[in-house]
């Protein structure tokens, strides 16, 4: 018995894994990025590339793509899986601590880029609707290719590389609203655009809140259930579920798939099954962006290149700088320095690949004219395969000008070679009393911050603190890790804490380390990732402020510090044993998944 086959489907198919197979592990020996290989194979070997010779050279049928709808469905998952992966590293917790530049910086570089290309747009002859779609849509930095220029570079922990991360994560954000913008505007008959836009919110807004419902009702137990059966084949395939599903559930609510994936993602977020989702998804999510990717250098028209040079120059050079100025200044308002603003107004100049999925939605959905839709993919196609080079320039121009200015010679100083008793973290109100008591008892320290103007002052002032971030291993190592008894971390944020302690724990296994904690939940993860001791804040004032009302009411000195002693050691040990349980669980948990344990 013999099956009839879509040849053409098939066909089209191995090209495109043929390109995920050999093209892009050629690029990346090359040292360009995959996704720019991914755009370029797609743009070559499309139907408006070599895939428009068909007919003439026959034999070209099976090494390009005759039909773009052949894998345009699994393509689309893609972007689907991004977003939930989007949603899954984007929890609530993270969102409140990077919030200034998130909201900020971020929110503002969206709003403002928007409504300059908003304008332009529309002084160039173009309708309402396309205008706010093209706005928006150059708006967009490739997450993408930023994130992995900076990975690869080690540079994620800079300030340039948290400041484009905080604006990516904005931009991402940004990114729901306006398909679901997009499509209220196709399916709309008419109207002011801030009608279309209220009601895409209003419809939005409703949406997310029924798919937060449902989540938060089933989600949890769903995966609960799920992982004690420690089965991987059902583990992988209750996450396929649920974002397929919550995609699902959205497309039939009149939004996109993409929307309902990244609110999966955001609540997935907040639970122990996080991390175990993120690498169950990973594979799937490689090879589906890369095929997205494809189909996206598919609607790369060449032609366009050779009938507009000009105005394809013009508008590329328009974009950049516009975007690059924005970003430099709104950069310099939220205080960062000359450098760093450069750098990041370089770096996220570019638009991203978010825009070749909104306008090619607009398009098909008839809200761009063709000629239209087709000059902008071609903007967006020429600025995302300039990034690698721009990120290259700003950085060496940022460097120039960092070198060009006058640092404070306290500021250069470097930490003694000797070996000290102990190296703190911060010298902040909290630090200047950890070492005070540490001079008192005759303990040898070094103190380092990374307030530029607070440490000149405290060097002048004659303490012994020097300038450098203890983030970064190399200059912890220069402060004399590898030889130190312990290490007393006094800085406030939540996030520098973490890394502190993980860059220490990865080089010293045994070093001490005592950790200020924000509060007890905080205290619980730091044991989690090695602190030796975490003092949280609030448990600590409420203990102080115990022993000083024992005091006076008449319990002895004594007996008072005793009691507080005990009640400490008893807060410890909770949080300690707390600690151990959660690791024990996700060990337990990531065994039942298959990623440890052997197969």
């Amino acid at each position: 018995m013999t099956t009839t086959i879509n040849i053409n489907a098939y066909s089209d198919a191995l090209v495109v894994l043929g390109t995920a197979g050999v093209v892009v592990p050629i690029v990346r020996h090359w040292g360009i990025n995959p996704v720019l290989g991914y755009l370029g194979a797609g743009a070559i070997l499309g139907p408006l590339g070599l895939g428009s010779l068909v007919r003439e050279l026959p034999f070209l049928y099976w090494f390009t793509v005759a039909d773009a709808q052949n894998v345009e469905g699994i393509a689309n998952l893609g972007v689907v899986f991004l977003l939930f992966l989007i949603g899954l590293e984007l929890s609530f917790r993270r969102l409140v601590t990077m919030r200034r530049l998130v909201f900020g910086l971020g929110g503002l570089q969206v709003l403002t880029t928007s409504a300059i290309i908003f304008g332009a747009t529309l002084l160039a002859g173009q309708n309402s609707d396309t205008a706010v779609i093209l706005g928006a849509s150059l708006a967009l930095s490739s997450t993408a290719i930023v994130l992995e220029l900076l990975s690869t570079e080690r540079r994620l922990a800079t300030t340039a590389g948290r400041a484009s991360f905080s604006v990516l994560l904005a931009q991402d954000l940004a990114v729901i609203p306006i398909l679901v913008l997009v499509s209220v505007l196709g399916a709309g008959s008419g109207g002011s655009v801030v009608a279309h836009i209220s009601s895409a919110i209003l419809k939005a807004g409703v949406a997310v809140a029924f798919l937060i419902l449902i989540g938060r009702l089933l989600m949890r137990p769903l995966f609960q259930m799920v992982a004690g059966t420690h089965s991987t084949e059902l583990f992988v395939a209750a996450t396929l579920f649920v974002i397929v599903g919550a995609g699902l559930a959205a497309h039939q609510a009149g939004l996109s798939m993409a929307l309902g994936a990244f609110v999966a993602g955001l609540m997935l977020a907040e639970t122990e099954y996080g991390k175990a989702i993120e690498a169950t998804v990973d594979p799937f999510k490689g090879l589906l962006l890369g095929i997205f990717f494809f189909t996206v250098g598919m609607a790369i028209d060449f032609r366009v290149f050779m009938r507009e040079p000009g105005w394809l120059l013009a508008a590329v050079i328009g974009v950049l700088t516009g975007k690059a100025i924005v970003l430099i200044i709104l950069g310099r308002l939220f205080r960062l320095s000359w450098p760093s603003a450069i750098e990041i107004g370089f770096l996220l100049g570019p638009v991203g690949e978010f825009a070749f999925v909104s306008i090619g939605m607009a398009a098909a959905l008839g809200l761009i004219e063709p000629r239209v839709s087709s000059f902008a993919v071609a903007i967006t196609a020429v600025t995302m395969a300039l990034t690698p080079l721009l990120g290259v320039l700003g950085r060496r121009l940022a460097a120039k000008l960092g070198s060009e200015r006058t640092l404070d010679p306290e500021l250069t100083v470097r930490p003694p070679g000797d070996r000290a008793q102990a190296i703190v973290v911060g010298y902040g109100r909290v630090g200047k009393v950890v070492c005070s008591l540490l001079t008192s008892h005759g303990l040898n320290y070094i103190a380092i911050d990374n307030e530029a103007v607070a440490v000149a002052r405290d060097r002048r002032d004659g303490h012994k603190v020097y300038f450098g971030d203890a983030t970064e291993p190399g200059f912890l190592e220069a402060c004399g890790l590898m030889q130190t008894t312990g290490v007393i971390i006094t800085i406030q944020s939540r996030a520098a804490i973490d890394a502190v302690v993980e860059r220490i724990r990865a080089v010293r296994p045994d070093v001490l380390i005592v950790s200020r904690a924000r509060d007890a939940d905080h205290a619980r993860h730091l044991y989690a990732i090695g602190a030796t001791d975490a003092v949280p804040e609030t448990i600590e004032a409420s203990l102080q402020l115990s022993e000083a009302a024992l005091i006076g009411l008449g319990v002895a000195v004594g007996h008072a510090i005793a009691s507080v002693h005990e009640k400490r050691d008893e807060f410890r040990l909770t949080l300690q044993q707390a600690a151990r349980i959660a690791a024990e669980e996700k060990t337990r948990l990531l065994d039942s998944t298959g990623r440890r344990s052997p197969r």
